[in-house]
């Protein structure tokens, strides 16, 4: 698959990166930024994908948290996709901050009309993996997933729908239990349809209770004053009793401040 080169730029002795390409799943053209250390000129480096949240594209991470310096010292290749598929003519796509452009939620939509271009679970598990292992020099049996808010509640999902895929999983912020909280009901309904017993693949709790897989260790990082958490949006206390009945490893640290304070921090 082609990739076209939009930028590029030298920073702490690597490459930071962006690029398009026509996306199979998706049906659109999609950018991804990716960082690339000084270490993958001359081998292959482990590979950290950044799933972002809402209102987000490849560049909000890229350009406010400011990892580049830890990537290039240990190695670290970063993946970070766009959100959502843009452009596509749908309508209603650009009416709303939380729904459509912008608001995949990491979700292979099942509805009309946007089953033909929201495909984002499928996207960031096969497509874009794919096309980040032949095209540089990163290990696929290295790799692991962190995000923000929206972004966490695909890194979930992705980590239990996938046993052993990821070699650790970092939320900051994450939607635990989308079934349960406002912005979930809105959107499940909208890009899966009434029947709830769907809505249920892609909601992090309920994959937890069911998880077969390996051992799992997660850490999720919260602001204590997070107006979202205050909101009833993100209900990381269901996802921490289902890790403890379930025996599976969680750090969970709530830090002082919001949402950026806590995340990029």
């Amino acid at each position: 698959m082609a990739l076209t080169q939009i930028s590029s730029n030298k920073c702490f002795g690597g490459l930071q990166k962006v690029f398009e390409h026509d996306s199979v799943e998706l049906n659109c053209k999609m950018k991804f930024a990716i960082y690339l250390p000084p270490k993958a000129e001359t081998e292959k480096c482990p590979a950290l994908y950044w799933l972002s949240g809402l209102t987000c594209t490849e560049q909000n991470f890229i350009s406010k948290s400011g990892y580049h310096q830890a990537a290039s010292e240990h190695g670290l290749a970063v993946v970070a996709p766009d959100t959502s598929p843009r452009g596509c003519n749908i309508k209603g796509e650009d009416e709303s901050w939380d729904f459509g452009t912008g608001a995949g939620f990491y979700v292979d939509t099942t509805e009309d009309p946007w089953k033909t271009n929201y495909r984002m679970y499928s996207y960031v598990m096969e497509e874009l993996p794919q096309l980040i292992n032949a095209s540089f020099l990163v290990d696929p049996q290295r790799m692991s997933i962190c995000g923000h808010s929206m972004g966490d509640h695909g890194v979930l999902i992705c980590a239990l729908k996938n046993p052993g895929n990821y070699k650790s999983v970092s939320a900051f912020a994450p939607i635990c239990s989308p079934v349960l909280c406002p912005w979930g009901k809105r959107v499940f309904s909208g890009y899966l349809g009434t029947d709830q017993s769907k809505w249920k693949a892609y909601d992090a709790t309920r994959l937890l209770k069911s998880y077969p897989g390996s051992q799992l260790d997660i850490l999720i990082d919260q602001g204590k004053d997070d107006q979202f958490l205050l909101d009833g949006q993100l209900l990381p206390d269901n996802f921490i009793a289902a890790c403890t009945e379930k025996k599976i490893l969680i750090v969970f640290r709530l830090q002082e401040g919001r949402r950026l304070e806590s995340s990029y921090l």
